[in-house]
């Protein structure tokens, strides 16, 4: 058993963290990693409320916590009522100013958890008295930045241990194994956040062939760009944010032509919502990150977590044999 201050101030038995995947990590994805010992988040997303409701609910009695997009929540501020009022484990808050919503989280004396990808965006999340600081590198799934996972983490973890050392530090993307788990470890996080590896799930709310065609793929295939925030009409990003994808026609066809594809987007988000339900994956991009080529079936999430743990555990027993007398 693993044991670091994300363990003993989350009251965990493992050191993950399910990442709160927007309309893929639902309610019963997070209640099977909380069960399973980590702790599981739902994906709030862009805010569909119905959608919320529904997930709060398929987690049961289950101790999960619950994410969101901060720009977005912003214009619908009554989701973080939602949330608190099942006393979340915890919020996560990325992309965006977390600051509107702190003081309300921390009056509910619920854990607040913010995802950065910059320094920058780490001393907000200082300022702003966040309990759990995660640094999410530039491989992960979904938006995101520039900045590698292996150099972010302990630069965080520097800044963290001078400004604010009780804050926690996670690291995120590109961990799907015991392997990357035991190296956030080693860079001086106090645990990880997992999304890709939970993604491909039996809990995940994914089509199973979006699911077969990212097993059978590698990092390779994917890419970051703004092509699948114009389908799916989420074109109000940030310019500083764009999103890892795995590659896909409709990626291959308007990457770098993202100019023509406004000039047509309303034909063309019809098609590729089409494609979407039917879970096309000739035509439609998953949200995964670059880890996938380490993913190799989908398991219950319980499964993967268990084995993410006793693979970290055996790298970790094995430490002490590199170190020359």
């Amino acid at each position: 058993m693993l044991r670091s201050r994300l363990t003993e101030r989350f009251n965990l038995d493992h050191p993950v963290i399910a990442a709160p995947m927007g309309f893929n990590g639902g309610g019963k994805l997070a209640a099977a990693v909380s069960a399973a010992g980590g702790l599981g988040l739902i994906g709030g997303g862009y805010g569909d409320e119905p959608w919320l409701l529904e997930q709060i609910a398929a987690a049961g009695t289950e101790r999960v916590g619950c994410g969101f997009i901060t720009w977005s929540l912003k214009k619908q501020p009554q989701l973080l009522e939602i949330a608190l009022d099942r006393v979340p484990a915890a919020m996560f808050l990325s992309f965006g100013d977390p600051q509107p919503f702190a003081e309300r989280i921390r009056q509910a004396g619920v854990p607040l958890i913010c995802q950065i990808q910059t320094i920058a965006d780490a001393r907000r999340a200082i300022e702003v008295g966040a309990d759990v600081v995660v640094a999410q590198g530039a491989e992960a799934g979904g938006h995101g930045q520039k900045r590698g996972t292996f150099a972010l983490v302990p630069e965080v973890a520097d800044l963290i241990a001078g400004r604010a050392p009780e804050t926690l530090l996670c690291a995120a993307g590109g961990i799907a194994d015991g392997r990357g788990l035991a190296a956030a470890l080693m860079l001086g996080a106090d645990g990880v956040v997992v999304g890709t590896r939970f993604w491909a799930s039996e809990e995940a709310l994914v089509h199973p062939n979006l699911q077969a065609a990212v097993v059978a793929a590698s990092g390779d295939e994917t890419l970051r760009s703004r092509v699948i925030d114009i389908l799916k009409g989420y074109d109000v990003w940030a310019e500083r944010y764009d999103m890892r994808s795995l590659r896909s026609a409709a990626t291959d066809r308007w990457h770098g032509r993202e100019a023509e594809l406004r000039a047509v987007v309303e034909e063309e988000a019809a098609a590729y919502a089409d494609a979407a339900a039917r879970g096309d994956a000739a035509n439609v991009s998953p949200t995964v990150g670059e880890a996938i080529g380490l993913i190799h079936g989908i398991a219950p999430a319980a499964t993967i977590l268990r084995t993410m743990i006793s693979e970290a555990e055996d790298i970790l027993r094995k430490a002490p044999a590199w170190i020359a007398a």
